[in-house]
């Protein structure tokens, strides 16, 4: 049996909500820019914010978090921010969604878990800025550990040189653990988003870890911190950038084709939409990552 890590479970859940505060401010402060292009003469967008909860089955608490969600923008349609921090006992088909391995050690025999964590979508106003995904995550068993996530971008129209700033800003943040963890991270998001059915990755890809533990759990947070760091700086300068271009009806069009792509992909694939939903949590925060319109061809 594994320790019970309460100390730092504490701290790993501060950090996700601090860096979700971090997050909140800086989009809102996107909003109030003047600078906003086509879509200036909108109010600018504020987070709405909710408690949500975990309904266990016979009625226990069973933790809950926060849905912060902005819709109508100036610069986001619509974007989530939500953190939670949930705990109780797992069904076999919550086992199942909740982490990439066959079969968590012990879970049979003691199905209590613990999970904390943040994850993040934006639906961008303007086509050519690109949509983004960002979450780190902690999970606890009596028998494992381990953290996860990782962010990617999903522009849909492609700028080589917005790739490659994306990218350079999550090796730079990534670095310093060693130089292995990027390309590995990198690998890892290219296989996780990736959608068979149409043959094709969901975006531009990032980074990317799932049952990821070394026994060293000082060490491993770290890690999660910086890729968690790194979001703001990779995402908010294509933001600013890209923002203020001006688009016509066929933009908009692909947008709403890509849109349909991303639904596909986290309603059919996404290992984080199927935890949530098999774990009882608030169904809205946890579909808070489908976009506002969407069309398919």
């Amino acid at each position: 049996m594994t320790a019970p890590l309460t100390t730092e479970k504490t701290t790993a859940s501060e950090w996700f909500r601090t860096l979700r505060d971090e997050i909140v401010s800086r989009f809102e402060a996107l909003e109030d820019s003047h600078d906003t292009g086509p879509f200036s003469d909108l109010p600018a967008g504020r987070f709405d914010v909710t408690e949500t909860k975990r309904s266990s089955e016979d009625g226990s608490d069973a933790g809950g978090g926060l849905m912060s969600v902005m819709r109508g923008g100036r610069v986001f349609e619509k974007v989530g921010v939500n953190i939670s921090t949930v705990y109780g006992t797992l069904g076999e088909r919550a086992q199942a969604a909740m982490a990439a391995r066959k079969g968590i050690p012990g879970m049979k025999d003691d199905p209590r878990f613990w999970a904390s964590g943040i994850s993040l979508v934006a639906h961008m106003r303007n086509p050519h800025v690109p949509a983004v995904h960002m979450n780190t995550r902690m999970f606890w068993t009596p028998h494992a550990w381990w953290f996860g996530g990782g962010s990617d971008l999903n522009p849909c129209i492609e700028y080589d040189e917005d790739t490659a700033h994306f990218h350079a800003t999550q090796k730079a943040h990534l670095d310093p653990h060693g130089p292995g963890h990027y390309p590995r991270l990198k690998e890892w998001a290219d296989e996780y988003f990736y959608i068979p059915h149409r043959h094709r990755a969901r975006g531009v890809g990032g980074i990317f870890m799932d049952d990821y533990c070394t026994d060293h759990w000082q060490a491993d947070f770290q890690l999660t911190q910086d890729i968690g760091r790194a979001f703001l700086p990779a995402f908010v300068p294509l933001v600013e950038k890209r923002r203020i271009q001006s688009f016509d009806e066929a933009d908009k069009d692909a947008q709403l084709v890509h849109r349909g792509l991303y639904a596909e992909y986290n309603l059919v694939y996404d290992r984080g939409t199927k935890f949530g939903l098999e774990t009882g949590h608030d169904a809205n925060a946890v579909l808070m990552s489908l976009p506002p319109l969407a069309k398919w061809v």
